[in-house]
């Protein structure tokens, strides 16, 4: 076992880790952990945009409502006030460091999406957005000598010790090492991969929210799920995003038979909240025993949507669709978790020197739905926030501990106990089990059937183990059952959470639920 050390340790490497590790840079040595290569992130597939008040017509006081609606009573309205006030800040920022955002002239370019009541949506090579982000942060990153990346290194736990945390426990290139630092910082992305079809990239597999878990961190509003209403339904395709900005240029939903239908499920029809989108397409998927729906931006200009959809044109294309001249083929998708780990409006868990940003956090911005394009100006904001917070509890002077990590007190075998055929099974039954009862639309007898699978299935890789299969189905498991539990335990129907058994708000509406060391609590 192998001992090393930094000032700060930043894992995951998406937009709020990054942005992090800039902060961090100035104050000591940075290194950035990620399990796969550096690139690999949520961000890198954004395409949609980011939402910020820049335009003339519009006020941070409208984002701020917006955002809040959205949140369906949820949201920290200090949180979302953060958010939507340092936003631009934060863009212009971007832009002082190279970014190319698509303009009109010499202006900024914005467009609009599902429940902006404003165009506020930057966007930039048409639907590369989160490519540019990705881009102009590791590029900054590099002017930095205090950073380096550490690739190919799963973190397998913390290392906490009386409250504090003391930096991870990794596995890099089959050796165990134990990393310490005065703060750390999580960064990890999401967990969309729990469920068969999900936009996200394989290495969403809710890591940090399960390391932090098992530390003692606090877990809030798992439950809160969104599912992105259209993803590419081809046999054989990846569940490809098909942007939220095709709608607000004004592609239409239609049914196998070429009927629009969303100006029957509600009176924005393609612009309305995602969590009805998705249901009505499900809906409609029922009612016309089909697989899937169409989205049709035929009737649009061609040029105009070459031009603002490249690099969905092109995917597309790899499958024999011309999006100017045919119906797509779509479905809903698992998109984002609004839930994760709670932090303060600094990034700050309940454990002393840790901190999280971006998907992997809940700071409370989204609250029980994430308003369209948020998501990318909550791991920028955040992550500077995360990183100054950071930064100011390593100052301190803190000496790094030398604490075991959580649940690993002893060097575990590097070989698998089990067969890459049975972890490929048992993953592949469980996204499906998410799916199928965790899924758009629950209920009691959905979810008791999923907790019932997730109680059967979780001890048997619940063992201490390096090999990075084993670990992301551990991990897995772990989130699916936070999701599975605090959905049955919230009997009510807000936001993207939608029980058929309990269509109302209910009484259970404007609680968090919180989860810290396997007891569930509500606020």
């Amino acid at each position: 076992m192998k001992e090393e050390s930094v000032d700060f340790l930043v894992i995951g490497s998406g937009v709020a880790g990054l942005r992090a590790a800039i902060e961090l840079a100035h104050h000591g040595t940075v290194l950035i952990a990620t399990k796969d290569v550096p690139t690999e992130s949520s961000t890198e597939y954004a395409q949609g945009g980011i939402a910020v008040a820049m335009s003339d017509e519009d006020e941070v006081g409208i984002h701020l409502e917006d955002t809040l609606r959205a949140g369906d009573g949820l949201c920290r309205e200090s949180a979302v006030k953060v958010l939507v006030e340092e936003g631009p800040w934060r863009i212009s920022e971007l832009i002082s460091w190279g970014a190319e955002f698509d303009r009109e002239g010499t202006k900024l370019a914005f467009t609009r999406e599902a429940a902006h009541s404003k165009n506020r949506i930057l966007h930039a090579h048409g639907d590369s957005t989160g490519k540019e982000l990705e881009r102009v942060l590791i590029a900054k990153v590099r002017t930095y000598q205090s950073v380096k990346k550490y690739p190919f290194a799963f973190t397998v736990d913390l290392m906490v010790n009386e409250g504090e945390c003391f930096g991870a426990s990794m596995v890099k290139d089959g050796e165990v090492i134990h990393l310490s630092a005065k703060a750390t910082i999580l960064a990890t992305g999401g967990a969309g991969q729990i469920y068969e079809r999900t936009t996200n990239p394989a290495v969403a597999t809710g890591d940090g929210m399960a390391i932090a878990f098992r530390a003692g961190a606090v877990l809030e509003d798992m439950e809160f799920v969104q599912f992105h209403p259209t993803s590419l339904y081809m046999p054989g395709a990846p569940h490809f995003l098909l942007s939220e900005a095709m709608r607000g240029e004004g592609a239409l939903l239609k049914n196998i038979h070429g009927e629009p239908f969303m100006k029957n499920y509600h009176p924005s029809a393609e612009l309305a909240p995602r969590d009805v989108v998705s249901r009505a397409i499900i809906s409609e998927m029922v009612r016309t025993k089909s697989a899937h729906v169409y989205l049709d931006l035929t009737h649009l200009d061609k040029e105009f949507v070459k031009r603002r959809f490249p690099r969905i044109n092109l995917t597309c294309r790899m499958y024999n669709i011309d999006i100017t001249e045919n119906l797509i083929p779509v479905s809903p998708a698992a998109h984002y978790i609004m839930g994760g780990i709670r932090t303060d409006l600094n990034g700050a868990t309940n454990i002393k020197g840790l901190y999280a940003a971006g998907e992997v956090a809940c700071t409370g911005v989204h609250g029980a739905n994430r308003l369209a394009s948020n998501s990318l100006l909550e791991g920028l904001v955040f992550g500077a926030r995360a990183g100054i917070a950071a930064s100011q509890h390593g100052s301190e002077g803190r000496m790094h501990g030398t604490p075991k990590a959580q649940g690993l007190h002893h060097a575990p075998s590097t070989l698998s106990r089990f067969s890459s055929s049975y972890l490929d099974g048992m993953r592949t039954s469980l996204r499906r089990l998410m799916w199928e009862r965790v899924g758009i639309i629950r209920c009691a007898e959905s979810l008791s059937i999923a907790e019932d699978s997730l109680s059967q299935w979780e001890p048997e890789v619940n063992e201490i183990s390096v090999t990075r299969e084993e670990q992301e189905l551990r991990n897995m498991l772990m989130v699916s059952r936070l999701i599975t539990e605090a959905a049955l335990e919230r009997k009510g129907s807000v936001g993207a959470h939608f029980r058929s058994d309990f269509p109302l708000r209910g009484d259970d509406g404007n609680r968090h639920i919180l989860w810290e060391k396997g007891r569930m609590l509500k606020e």
